[in-house]
């Protein structure tokens, strides 16, 4: 029998992320990658459900893959999300991930991505839970 506190939860949604970074073509400064979903006309990480038997780490990479087009090397591990969605728990585990190369290409789950300064990155996200991932990411990368 397994106890209430069991780890393998069904009700709970499991999803990874990463909080996509790069230094700019331009003049060399740390950007951020946000996504629009016009699903919900947000701005956010990237991020998605894990498949079944998936572990976090790989599944946090391809989603960053599918959603931005751009490869990364998975850097620090960042705090988890938990909150609620559409009534059921949900649980985001989140790494940095610095962008090594790739280019995006517009799709139904994404249609914009923007490359933005940390300040200006924390002010675009919608939710104010994902702003407190750029202030990990920089805290990791000793830029705070």
């Amino acid at each position: 029998m397994s106890s209430p506190d069991n780890s393998t939860d069904n009700s709970t949604v499991h999803a990874a992320g990463c909080v996509l970074w790069r230094r700019s073509p331009v003049d060399g400064e740390l950007e951020v990658c946000l996504v629009h979903r016009p699903k919900y006309d947000d701005w956010s990480h990237p991020k998605g459900k894990l498949k079944r038997g998936e572990e976090a780490l790989p599944g946090a990479l391809r989603e960053v893959e599918e959603e931005t087009g751009y490869r990364a090397a998975p850097g620090a591990t960042l705090p988890t999300a938990r909150y609620l969605a559409n009534g059921r728990p949900k649980e985001v585990r989140y790494w940095t991930a610095e962008a090594t190369g790739g280019a995006f290409t517009p799709n139904t789950e994404v249609d914009r991505i923007l490359w933005l300064p940390p300040t200006a990155a924390r002010n675009r996200l919608t939710q104010p839970r994902d702003r407190t991932l750029v202030d990990a990411l920089l805290a990791s990368l000793h830029l705070t």
